[in-house]
């Protein structure tokens, strides 16, 4: 059976699981946290993993029949310049603490990460592969080539990881009681990068391109920064 599975059939399961993954997620809207634990990107890598062991299909192989989602992420990161530019003038007049957040973020979610993960004993391949976590799939795996993580590794947490800030982000604003979208959206880019820029532009336009700006500060920063702290440390 494996000998037929071919790699259109492996893209097509891509898009089969998440569009069921998708309309799970729709029919579930109504319950905010119900619909939150639909997410797709929870969804459907269950459905995916699944079917995958089921048939027993190597990941390496699905991953090279997908290369062109790969190469469509970076395409996609590109596209939100567009609600930027949109909402330039708001971000032009909040320069100064938007600069601040943005280095406090990035620099905690690197620490935080990579401190957890050494008291639990982790390996430095492992550290390595997780330092990229907060950063938008195609920019950390990117990072994660140059110096020497593993891609696999980095992929999966760095999903987590938006997962996480998505579905638990919108709850933590509610309690804290945060409302300035705003706020909200550059928080969600800095820490939920790409998943979370999509839960953003649910909540609005506005929020979605103040987490367009979170991620990509945060992907240009950690990608020149992190390699040489990563080279500096494991050296």
């Amino acid at each position: 059976m494996v000998e037929i599975i071919t790699p259109v059939l492996l893209l097509m399961l891509t898009f089969f699981a998440f569009s069921l993954a998708f309309w799970l997620y729709r029919i579930s809207k109504s319950r905010p946290i119900i619909s939150s634990l639909f997410h797709p990107l929870v969804t459907a890598p269950i459905l995916v993993s699944a079917v995958l062991l089921l048939i027993n299909i190597d990941y390496s192989d699905y991953r090279k029949a997908n290369q062109p989602l790969f190469f469509l992420l970076g395409t996609a990161t590109v596209a939100l310049a567009i609600p930027l530019h949109q909402q330039f003038h708001h971000i032009r007049n909040l320069t100064k603490p938007l600069l601040l957040t943005l280095v406090f973020g990035a620099s905690f979610a690197v620490i935080s990460a990579l401190s957890i993960a050494w008291v639990l004993g982790a390996t430095p391949e492992t550290l390595i592969s997780l330092a990229p976590k907060s950063v938008t799939t195609p920019v950390a795996l990117g990072i994660a080539e140059k110096i020497n993580g593993e891609p696999a590794l980095t992929a999966g947490i760095v999903v987590f990881t938006g997962v996480i800030g998505a579905i638990f982000g919108p709850l933590l604003f509610r309690w804290l009681g945060i409302s300035d979208d705003r706020i909200k959206g550059f928080v969600l880019g800095i820490c939920a990068h790409g998943v979370g820029t999509a839960r953003a532009f649910e909540i609005s336009g506005k929020c979605g391109a103040f987490s367009s700006l979170g991620l990509g500060l945060t992907g240009a920063i950690t990608a020149i920064i992190l390699p040489w702290i990563i080279i500096y440390t494991f050296r």
